[in-house]
């Protein structure tokens, strides 16, 4: 196994299960609508469910073409994904990172949206920000996807930069 397939796996057994357990114990924990604070003021954990995609995008769809569309996009971020990881060198360590923590992202969301016990995604984190503005909540995925967009921006950030010197 490459190193860039070492990072991918490694990746996903974390993700994934930070994601999935998260919203376990939220929902074993809080009553959906619930808000219990972390750092009163500021930071809460919270049980939203998002039955849309980011921001609560396509909330008030048909519940079958969410769904669909959901599996769609899934399936065409899985493909895109696989065509980038594959062009990668074998050592190619932070792009391989970036990667899976996409993939992880978006599998724990997706694992939401097909569990037959939930059909939408858990939110759990909750922040309030200045003059009384909330950031939407959002969950760990949310956070994975985030951050492994980051890895790659920043990485190709970086080689652009030592392209020009």
């Amino acid at each position: 196994m490459t190193t860039k397939q070492r990072i991918l796996v490694a990746a996903l057994l974390v993700t994934v299960p930070v994601d999935q357990l998260s919203k376990y114990w939220i929902d074993a924990h809080l009553a959906c609508g619930e808000r219990m604070a972390v750092i009163d003021g500021f930071f809460y954990l919270t049980h939203a469910r998002n039955p849309g995609g980011a921001f609560g995008a396509f909330a008030n769809a048909d519940e079958g073409f969410r769904l669909l569309a959901f599996i769609v996009v899934s399936a065409i971020a899985v493909a895109v994904s696989t065509i980038f990881f594959r062009r990668l060198a074998p050592g190619d360590r932070v792009q391989a990172l970036g990667l899976g923590l996409i993939l992880g992202g978006a599998a724990g969301n997706f694992i939401d949206r097909i569990l037959p016990t939930r059909g939408e995604v858990i939110d759990l984190l909750h922040f309030r920000l200045w003059g009384g503005y909330s950031w939407p909540d959002f969950n760990f995925a949310d956070v994975f996807i985030v951050l492994g967009l980051a890895a790659l921006m920043v990485d190709l950030l970086s080689k652009e930069g030592q392209s020009r010197v």
